[in-house]
């Protein structure tokens, strides 16, 4: 076929040319440039409290004025440890406003994951909420890490005054107090000085913006660094997809902040274009459903678990979706029926993307409008480039007509992992991000995911490794040798299984291993069943080899 660079520069299916440039822009002068442009535009609607642009770039220079009070100067660490929540957006773009790097924190961690990430990024203060699920965890990490003050935001003063007291009133079992500690900071107490901050510099395609840890290819979490430049150019590439810029646009905010796809294409997507995220604390259909009637909600990014909860809930017949244009599906492979399910209830469009923590969340994706080939990651984003190399040895093409490991190379693709050099040895092959997911290339340029390299198992858009869940298991007295699979799910896409043989003269049963495991993982890893067996599969080396329980789990499946 084709070089696909040929295809891409005169058959390309989104709006605008492939061949882009994109000047250096650092995160807070894209939030700023559009702040200034339309300062009285809403930005964030969250339960229906609304804050304009203005408003929120005031918080934000209050955060890193703040910050600099307490002596965050240019390249500290920052954490953040929040569920979706106006703090979220003011503490992001307030800590980069103040020089220093972001690392995001799954609101679902441990206190051991978090220390852990803590330790390995050098995170000075975190960003946390007086909520139950949040701020003992966080009280954990304090006591027990390098990590040096705590920063606590309250959800009622972030809601709408009526809603504010009923919050406070029926949820006050799930609120814990801010201890009396000179380490602890109430976050209204670190805006209270409406002082500008100074001025800081910053490089755009040198300085790093955001730690994001990812498993990558090995299932041991590294820190993703992503400079402001990565990160503003893929919501410039995002932003360039829809060919409809003059239309309304106000975002379904539901995707996890923290996570780099809703990073990407809910917070820094629509900040560039000026548009509005219709905010909830996490993902509920109930919830989802109204806000997007309420709110004439034009776009929603989501995982392909979000789409099925919505058309599995009863509130779907009554709900008014004329509003929604397109939705954007990413971290797990679409369902075709799902798809076209959706699309047909709601009448909005629904296409399928792909991207990596690595790349800032986006490398390809179906257009909005035009060739839309279902099964397909669809064509690269623009100044985007993907090709394919050898399996086994990615110095070369694979065989002519052969499926080949994709590798990426563009503006958006990451400056390497934090303190992991030996990793970026691994990752990049001369300057191109190998990507572990093997595909084909088709004569359209549209991008085929065939199979993958890594082990990670997807539950609902998460990454799940099973070495770290296969560590956790040989902890445990009686267990001689496990495997861990993923194993098809028709709501989460896969769940991971563990399979056991017993150490001899020692005795467990299934449901004991399964609850003292689910006890040690976060709730998007825990196993669906542990399955104790005599002997478990090996290769010819004797290596235990997972394959041969995943085509019995297919079959079964299939039955």
């Amino acid at each position: 076929m084709s070089d696909p660079v040929d295809i891409w520069r005169k058959a390309y299916q989104h709006p605008n040319s492939w061949d882009q440039d994109y000047p250096p822009l650092s995160l807070p002068d894209m939030f700023e440039q559009t702040a200034r442009r339309t300062p009285d535009a809403w930005l964030i609607d969250f339960m229906g409290r609304k804050y304009s642009y203005a408003e929120t770039l005031h918080g934000v220079e209050r955060v890193a004025a703040g910050l600099a009070r307490m002596g965050v100067k240019k390249g500290d660490r920052v954490g953040l440890f929040l569920p979706n929540v106006p703090h979220y957006v003011a503490a992001y773009y307030g800590g980069l406003r103040a020089g220093a790097t972001v690392v995001n924190f799954s609101p679902l961690y441990t206190a051991e994951e978090l220390e852990a990430q803590v330790e390995d990024s050098g995170t000075r203060i975190l960003f946390t909420l007086s909520a139950k699920a949040l701020l003992p965890t966080a009280l954990e990490v304090l006591e027990n890490s390098s990590l040096e003050r705590l920063i606590v935001g309250s959800i009622a003063g972030a809601l709408p005054p009526a809603k504010s007291v009923l919050y406070r009133l029926l949820k006050s079992r799930d609120i814990v107090a801010r201890p009396d500690d000179s380490r602890v900071t109430s976050f209204s107490g670190l805006i209270a000085d409406d002082a500008r901050p100074a001025r800081v510099e910053i490089d755009p395609v040198k300085d790093v913006a955001l730690i994001q840890y990812t498993g990558g290819t090995t299932g041991i979490p590294k820190g993703a660094m992503l400079t402001h430049q990565n990160l503003t150019a893929n919501a410039r590439q995002v932003d360039a997809l829809d060919p409809h810029p003059e239309a309304e646009d106000r975002i379904m905010g539901v995707l996890p902040m923290f996570h780099v796809f809703a990073n990407t294409c809910v917070l820094n997507r629509t900040v560039r274009r000026g548009g509005e995220i219709v905010m909830l604390p996490r993902f509920d259909a109930t919830q989802t459903l109204a806000a997007i009637e309420r709110t004439r909600a034009t776009s929603m990014p989501g995982v392909p678990t979000m789409y099925q909860a919505l058309l599995d809930h009863p509130g779907i017949a009554k709900t008014d979706f004329t509003s929604l244009r397109v939705c954007i599906s990413g971290g797990a492979p679409m369902p075709q029926e799902l798809k076209q399910r959706f699309e047909e209830r709601t009448g909005a469009k629904l296409v399928e993307g792909y991207g990596l923590t690595e790349s800032s969340g986006v490398v390809s994706t179906n257009p909005y409008e035009g060739l839309d080939k279902t099964g397909t990651i669809g064509q690269p984003l623009p100044a985007t480039q993907v090709k394919l190399v050898d399996k086994g040895d990615p110095t070369r093409p694979p065989p002519t007509g052969d499926p080949g490991e994709l590798i990426v190379s563009g503006p958006q693709v990451m400056k390497g992992y934090w303190n992991r050099p030996e990793a970026d040895g691994e990752t990049f092959i001369n300057g191109w991000l190998r990507t572990g997911d093997v595909g084909l290339i088709d004569e359209d340029g549209y991008i085929v995911i065939v199979d993958r390299l890594k082990d990670m198992i997807a539950v609902g858009g998460f990454k799940v490794f099973p070495s770290q869940i296969e560590h956790l298991l040989y902890g445990h007295d009686a267990v001689k040798e496990a495997l861990v699979i993923g194993i098809p799910d028709a709501y989460a896409g896969e769940r991971p299984k563990a399979f056991v043989t017993l150490a001899e003269g020692l005795a467990a049963g299934e449901d004991e291993l399964m609850r003292w495991l689910n006890a040690k993982l976060g709730k998007h890893e825990r196993v669906i069943a542990v399955e104790i067996r005599d002997s478990l599969p090996k290769t010819m080396i004797g290596k235990l080899s997972r394959k041969e329980l995943q085509a019995e789990e297919r079959a079964k499946a299939r039955a």
